[in-house]
């Protein structure tokens, strides 16, 4: 378990994380949003000690990390970070090499890497040579040539085609697997909404919302429910504690004021005639960050 405790930072006048708090459990992926100077970048290069905080805690498994700790970290910043004039699988093996791999085990890692990231073909190619999008994939595969135990990773889909999201999210979604926790930070809402087991949205230095990602779409929906029956759903409307939303033939949105209403709605509607389907609605990760961030 990475853990963060009331970690502080302040430049100036200004305070970039206050009193910052959250978990990046094992085996589950982490979204970590916000906008632009929100502090995700800030508390990230803290937790891989390129920063310091002015107060607080990260720790792994309860302990204090240290620079050989951080060794066994996978990071991957937002800034391109890989030597343009040095060829992909190449600079792979340098890296895995640094971390107390043989030549021969690094080989075979950054083969198996470049494979599933789709750079197989492009192993010899200098990085500068590489699309935007497939030096993401070489930076992504930097940071996991040496196994890391811990993987934090700074807009890992900026760039990226659709296929090639669906290619990184399969491999991060295999070392979550594997047990490692996961921190990734994106932009991306609807990838990050696919993707993640867990959600921090930070604004302001503050963390506003925090918790396992279908809990925050519980904690944050309303009662607004989504009727759609064979006739017509105009009835909906004289229900008591019933709001209507929107409403078109046998489509009706509504809000209750108990859930003894929604109930109450359901059973009309069965004694009516055929229902087709009847659900709550939960908020998408873009309405819970409006939400909270405003």
């Amino acid at each position: 378990m990475l853990t963060l405790t009331d970690v502080t930072k302040t430049y100036g006048s200004r305070r970039a994380l206050d009193a910052v708090s959250f978990d990046v459990a094992p085996g589950r992926m982490t979204g970590f949003v916000g906008g632009n100077g929100a502090g995700k970048t800030t508390a990230m290069r803290i937790i891989l000690g390129v920063l310091s905080s002015d107060s607080g805690d990260v720790t792994l498994d309860g302990r204090a990390l240290t620079p050989e700790s951080r060794r066994r970290f996978g990071y991957m910043p937002e800034e391109r970070g890989l030597y343009p004039k040095m060829k992909i699988e190449e600079q792979l093996v340098y890296l895995a090499r640094l971390h107390g791999f043989t030549a021969s085990a690094a080989q075979k890692k950054a083969e198996r890497l470049l494979e599933r990231l789709g750079l197989g073909e492009r192993r010899g190619d200098l990085v500068e040579s590489l699309s935007l999008g497939n030096q993401q994939r070489a930076q992504i595969a930097a940071s996991l040539v040496h196994e890391p135990d811990v993987l934090v990773l700074d807009e890992p889909f900026s760039g990226l085609d659709p296929m090639a999201v669906d290619t990184v999210v399969g491999v991060l979604s295999d070392y979550a697997a594997s047990g490692i926790p996961v921190l990734f930070s994106s932009h991306q809402l609807d990838i990050v909404e696919r993707l993640c087991d867990d959600l921090v949205i930070i604004a302001g230095g503050q963390i506003r919302a925090n918790g396992p990602r279908d809990e925050l779409r519980e904690r944050h929906s309303s009662r607004r429910y989504e009727l759609h029956v064979a006739g017509d759903a105009g009835w909906v409307r004289d229900v008591p504690g019933v709001t209507v939303v929107d409403f078109h033939g046998g489509d009706a949105v509504f809000e209750v004021d108990s859930d003894d209403t929604a109930q109450a709605v359901l059973r009309d509607a069965v004694a009516r005639g055929p229902v087709v389907s009847y659900t709550r609605q939960r908020p998408s990760l873009a309405q819970i960050f409006k939400e909270v961030v405003a």
